[in-house]
């Protein structure tokens, strides 16, 4: 495979992958970001750990979607995460029940 193959293999993998994401982002309420990873979880905990005088995190999560293009199993029931680095979790916004502007409910 040439390196122009394998770009355009990862250029397509990655376009599915967020497509993918796309379509289930909805079913989780956090997003969490390590330094090798990005995940949607709808549970998360993390801790501080300090050892030896190094500052490291450990990320548990469950009902979560990993974001990997080389992953062929994506969604995970339980994930542990340890990193040297920051972790960033955020909650996703869930907009509220809307109910159509036309029709019989609509002003």
């Amino acid at each position: 495979m040439s390196a122009e193959d394998l770009e355009k293999y990862e250029t397509e993998m990655e376009l599915q992958l967020y497509k993918e994401y796309r379509d289930i982002v909805g079913q989780f309420t956090y997003v969490v970001e390590t330094e090798r990873r990005f995940y949607l979880a709808n549970v998360v905990d993390v801790q501080v750990r300090n050892s030896d005088s190094e500052v490291y995190f450990e990320v548990a999560m469950s009902d979560a979607w990993v974001w990997d293009m080389y992953r062929p199993a994506r969604f995970v029931k339980n994930v542990r995460v340890i990193t040297f680095k920051d972790v960033n979790v955020e909650e996703l916004d869930k907009p509220d029940l809307r109910l159509p502007e036309s029709g019989p409910f609509g002003s």
